[in-house]
């Protein structure tokens, strides 16, 4: 976990306070001081309300030169379901997320080893209130003496669910056949084998512009929407699949946000949408834990 760190806004007048982590190595930046409350009865109203009062806050704690490309954003909230510990709120380069899985597990940590919630004295479950709907996290601490530190953090995430299997998008003069699962956000899945581009670091220039194709051709095809809610709708991700490299690891993957960001870690929102499809193709072993490997060789364990 990173430093904490003060930013110093030119067009604002406060000091904004954030704590960078990381998981897997995908970046988080929680906003912990200095930051609006945001108002609403739900999140979506909450997430509604920073877009129109405090998107310059996102762009300057996000953007270059304080942040880059890839970076997530996060900050806590006042929870709007009962039991709930908190809120979470996220947000990229391109504007607010619904959700993010690894953002939930960098900000339980966060919260741990700082004291930032209240809930943190009482055990290490809690539970967030996010856009997407209710998500449960259960870190496991370890004590050297009066300093707590999480080892893991197992999240417990939303339904996930297959929308369609194999649907065909046109890229160009060639169908591709698409795999599209709800996992948090819609995602895209797609193997790397069918379109001839391998999950190496220098390959990500075209593994953002694929993406965005096949964005686009799945949602200007038809609204993908969730049937419990149809304000969550449209593909928010890219999944490029392939055959993995670490022995444990079942699977190896580079996920792609709508705004380009690559998620350096095996995406925790992914990973749920993905098992959805392996779990509808009866690829899932029972009593097996799924392991999904990343772009930098970091797993994750389902």
């Amino acid at each position: 976990m990173g430093a904490a760190g003060v930013l110093a806004c030119p067009r604002m007048t406060r000091v904004v306070k954030t704590i960078d982590a990381h998981v897997g190595g995908a970046p988080l930046r929680l906003l912990v001081d200095g930051v609006p409350r945001p108002s609403g009865k739900t999140m979506a109203q909450k997430r509604d309300w920073m877009k129109r009062h405090a998107d310059e806050l996102r762009r300057q704690v996000i953007l270059e030169p304080r942040g880059h490309a890839d970076m997530i954003g996060a900050l806590f909230t006042e929870p709007v379901s009962p039991g709930a510990d908190a809120g979470l709120l996220f947000m990229d380069v391109g504007g607010y997320i619904a959700l993010s899985g690894h953002g939930v597990m960098a900000a339980v940590t966060i919260a741990i080893e700082r004291g930032l919630l209240l809930s943190c004295e009482k055990g290490d479950q809690m539970t967030f209130d996010t856009p997407t709907g209710t998500v449960y996290a259960r870190a496991r601490v370890q004590s050297h003496g009066e300093t707590r530190r999480v080892d893991s953090v197992v999240l417990v995430n939303v339904p996930s669910f297959v929308v369609t299997g194999g649907q065909v998008v046109r890229l160009g003069a060639r169908d591709l056949r698409v795999d599209i699962a709800f996992g948090g956000v819609f995602y895209a899945m797609v193997d790397t084998e069918a379109i001839g581009i391998s999950l190496e670091g220098e390959r990500l220039p075209e593994l953002r512009r694929v993406a965005a194709q096949i964005r686009d051709a799945v949602n200007g095809g038809g609204a993908v929407a969730h049937p419990g809610d149809r304000r969550m709708s449209g593909i928010a991700g890219v999944v490029f699949t392939g055959p993995p490299r670490d022995p444990e690891a079942h699977l190896r993957s580079v996920v792609v946000s709508e705004s380009g960001v690559i998620d350096r870690s095996p995406s925790a929102t992914g990973t749920s949408a993905v098992m959805a499809v392996l779990d509808a193709m009866g690829l899932l072993q029972e009593d097996v834990p799924f392991v999904h490997e990343s772009l930098v060789g970091s797993l994750h364990r389902a």
